[in-house]
């Protein structure tokens, strides 16, 4: 795992408001904001050319939400940083962003700034999921056409036949959705469990296609979504994506169905 940001433990979370580290570094704002790059950013601080809320800025200085940041006067108009986090979702935990759900997984995450859950898990269910705060990545990664790639490890509550695996692999129809799920890979790796890669994503389709055969889930983690990998992330904590990742995402992107690009590298 790379040395990108951990969700800190619930004893150990800021409050938001007493954070000061939420906020962007003034020279990224600047860069981001498309003003200059971040050597040239550094130098105008230097130079006593950019203030924050009036006052003469100083390196190393970050901008909070609501701060007004000028160059030379001039008001800068900044741009929300792009953030992607991998997380390991614990059962128990919904992924939602209502606040009426007790066990929603925004407040669980707890980070300083808005982000939302790309897809979901059930709430039984475990493993990775997407936190962003940008509505096109959520668009275009759930837009089912694009068949992205899902890796999942299941247990069931009772030895696989390969009946069961030939009939998942091939497609299973689901009466309470009307639909036939995709052809899928799967692998059998025990007794009671195998791995699935499904490029769909039907409400409780693993859980759906067990049952229709005559199974239970009684485990199921994913591990995998598209190039991002849940490896070594500890349940219930998240890292930021890395550039390599995220230069990736941002190939496989371009390469679905009328792409613009919705990541910057």
């Amino acid at each position: 795992m790379t040395s990108e940001e951990k969700r800190p433990g619930a004893k150990d979370r800021i409050p938001e408001q007493a954070d000061p580290a939420s906020g962007q570094r003034l020279n990224k704002f600047l860069t981001n904001a498309g003003v200059c790059s971040r050597r040239e950013a550094d130098h105008r601080i230097r130079a006593g050319q950019v203030t924050i809320d009036g006052q003469t800025a100083e390196l190393g200085q970050r901008v909070l939400p609501g701060q007004r940041v000028a160059v030379n006067g001039r008001i800068i108009e900044g741009k929300e940083e792009e953030i992607i986090l991998l997380f390991h979702k614990p059962r128990g935990i919904v992924c939602t962003a209502e606040k009426r759900e007790k066990n929603n997984i925004v407040d669980f995450i707890g980070y300083p700034s808005r982000v939302y859950p790309v897809g979901r898990l059930d709430k039984e269910s475990r493993g990775l999921i997407l936190m962003t705060n940008q509505g096109d990545i959520v668009n275009r990664m759930m837009r089912a056409a694009n068949r992205h790639e899902k890796e999942y490890q299941v247990t069931v509550n009772r030895g696989i036949s390969e009946t069961f695996v030939r009939r998942m692999r091939a497609g299973i129809y689901l009466k309470e959705l009307g639909e036939t799920t995709r052809p899928c890979q799967i692998h059998q790796t025990g007794d009671r469990t195998f791995t699935i890669i499904l490029t769909q994503g039907l409400n409780r389709q693993i859980r759906r296609m067990c049952h229709t055969l005559g199974y239970e889930v009684t485990d199921l983690l994913r591990v995998r979504i598209m190039n991002l990998r849940l490896d070594g992330i500890p349940e219930g904590e998240y890292r930021k994506i890395g550039r390599r990742e995220r230069e990736e995402l941002n190939r496989l992107l371009a390469a679905s169905p009328s792409i613009s690009r919705y990541i910057r590298s």
